[in-house]
């Protein structure tokens, strides 16, 4: 019989090695165990948090970390619930798996090597639009080989794409440069940008395929992960499509001991060096004198100071909640709140079941699966729609299977197996609980969350009927839950919107024109872990300055040699 969870309990137990309730990732802050002054403080530990914190502590900086969430992660935590175990944010991530990578040099780097991963199968993403299915399958070779067998008369196009975005990948560097710069010789080296990158870089994805083949099934097939970044093909910049496509080329991996550990191997990092991360720890403003950020203050009352500051909880909520007033006034903040957008909202099952993977005939093969190949027209229509007609066809729905993926699973969860199915909602139509306490939302709050369950129970059970009769237990997270545990916006996954305009804006900088304050994270860079790590390296070379920036280069070198 299966059981609907109204809501998230509050549970803390994130440790696999621990069956008390504890908080594994990070310490509860208290103030007898925080110093009074930092060489960094870094507000938000997420992933580009946690890799700015964690470099910074290998350059001999004492960091402090601040997690308003009882533990430490950001969207790389997990969570427990009635015995089974969800990531809320890692479904795979690609490259780390080989030991070459830049990713995975940079995750071995701030975790020491204690951080391991594991492969997924060959076939890591399964595309389907319709009633047709199509194959991502790991390697340049097996990825375009898979594709022309379905498209042979596009063996060209094909081979075009897969080139196109490996370049994209490697000018990627140049494209991004900027962001280790001073913040006014970034803006005059973005103007020169064009003259350094392919055109590509400044064009939509559909623009871009378009020219490479008129077959738009082969193009949907293509943008069939556009639900990674949040945005169809007319909407997204092709230089974050390429990324992404890229960063999977070769395959995809996941954490060995769940998406908890990314934090909970990378957290000793800092803690060696005489710096801590502290959970429970809600920041509410950046302490500012003379226009130079010196400190932070907590929800407490409590105050504490360093040289520099670093906020990884986005781009909006920083110039919005962090800083006073006066400063939001004298740096003309709200004019650029206008300039951008924030990225979608999204609804996601997280359902638990009896019996092991293979019992199940479970596999680690993500699912991507579309009503039709139309994926504008689909979200087109999803968007005209309300909230109340539940019986729309959803656009997106990604499916997940978390326990297939992790080797140590079966060690701690004999017997049981979890599934994740996502797909995009509107923040707008929570509204009118905006305000409302958690697990206090009404009863029809849970009937709607009942109504959204069933449809995405629904799609999961009409491509894997055998689970039907093994569901254990489920609950469903809102835009409402991501800003009860995140502190997000609206809700929003992946910060800042994926457009080509987003890309061109020059205040999206790790320097921001508070002297010591600083920007990490996925808004700086790109969506995903990979985007957000790559913002922590980012910020980090920024603080260091142009003459002793190469330090943190030569960091990640020194221990690639030596490893």
């Amino acid at each position: 019989m299966s059981k609907l969870a109204t809501e998230a309990d509050d549970d803390f137990s994130t440790d696999r090695t621990n069956k008390k309730t504890t908080v594994r990732n990070g310490r509860r802050f208290r103030k007898s165990l925080v110093d009074e002054h930092y060489d960094v403080i870094v507000v938000g530990s997420g992933i580009g948090g946690l890799t700015n914190a964690a470099l910074s502590s290998l350059l001999g900086k004492k960091v402090c970390v601040l997690e308003q969430h009882y533990t430490a992660g950001g969207f790389t935590h997990a969570y427990r619930r009635k015995g089974y175990e969800w990531d809320v944010g890692v479904h795979y991530i690609g490259e780390v798996h080989k030991e070459y990578s830049s990713l995975r040099r940079i995750f071995d780097v701030i975790s020491n090597s204690r951080l391991k991963w594991a492969e997924m199968d060959p076939v890591y993403d399964k595309i389907v639009l319709g009633n047709e299915e199509y194959d991502f399958v790991a390697g340049k070779d097996n990825f375009i080989s898979h594709l022309v067998e379905r498209f042979p008369d596009d063996e060209r196009a094909i081979n075009l794409y897969v080139e196109l975005v490996r370049k994209l990948s490697k000018q990627s560097a140049k494209y991004f440069a900027g962001q280790a710069l001073p913040l006014w010789f970034a803006k005059v080296y973005n103007q020169f940008r064009p003259l350094f990158v392919s055109k590509e870089f400044f064009l939509t994805t559909r623009e871009v395929l378009e020219s490479l083949t008129s077959n738009q099934k082969l193009i949907s097939v293509l943008t069939g992960q556009w639900g990674d970044y949040g945005h169809v093909p007319k909407e997204s910049a092709f230089l974050m499509h390429a990324l992404l496509a890229k960063h999977y080329l070769a395959g995809a991996a996941y954490p060995v001991g769940g998406a908890s550990a990314i934090a909970r191997e990378i957290i000793p990092t800092i803690v060696k060096s005489g710096g801590g991360v502290f959970t429970d720890a809600l920041v509410e403003e950046v302490l500012i004198k003379n226009n130079t950020a010196y400190g932070v203050k907590l929800s407490n009352g409590c105050e504490i100071t360093a040289d520099k500051i670093v906020s990884n909880i986005g781009f909006v909520k920083t110039m919005q909640k962090l800083l006073p007033e006066s400063i939001q006034s004298e740096h003309k903040i709200s004019h650029w709140m206008n300039e951008v957008n924030l990225s979608s909202s999204s609804i996601c099952l997280y359902a638990g079941f009896k019996g092991d993977s293979k019992e199940l005939n479970l596999h680690s093969t993500n699912l991507w699966l579309y009503p039709n190949s139309d994926h504008e027209g689909n979200v087109e229509r999803f968007q005209n729609t309300t909230k109340d007609d539940v019986e729309t066809e959803l656009p997106l729905v990604y499916i997940s299977f978390p326990s297939t993926k992790d080797p140590q699973w079966s060690t701690h969860f004999p017997n049981k197996s979890t599934v994740e199915i996502v797909s995009i909602t509107h923040s707008h139509w929570f509204e009118q609980w905006q305000g409302t306490e958690w697990n206090k939302r009404g009863d029809e709050y849970i009937a709607y969350k009942e109504a959204l369950s069933q449809k995405l129970l629904n799609k999961l059970f009409e491509r894997k009927p055998q689970l039907r009769d093994k569901l254990d237990y489920y609950e469903l997270s809102t835009p409402l839950s991501t800003q009860f545990y995140q502190h997000n916006v609206e809700g929003e996954i992946y910060g800042l919107d994926h457009r080509v305009e987003r890309f061109n804006k020059s205040f999206l900088h790790p320097q921001t024109p508070i002297k010591n304050l600083y920007l990490t994270g996925a808004d700086i860079m790109t969506a995903g872990v990979g985007g957000a790590l790559m913002g922590g390296v980012m910020t980090t070379m920024r603080m260091q300055g142009l003459r002793k920036m190469s330090q943190v280069t030569k960091l990640l070198k020194r221990y690639s040699n030596n490893s």
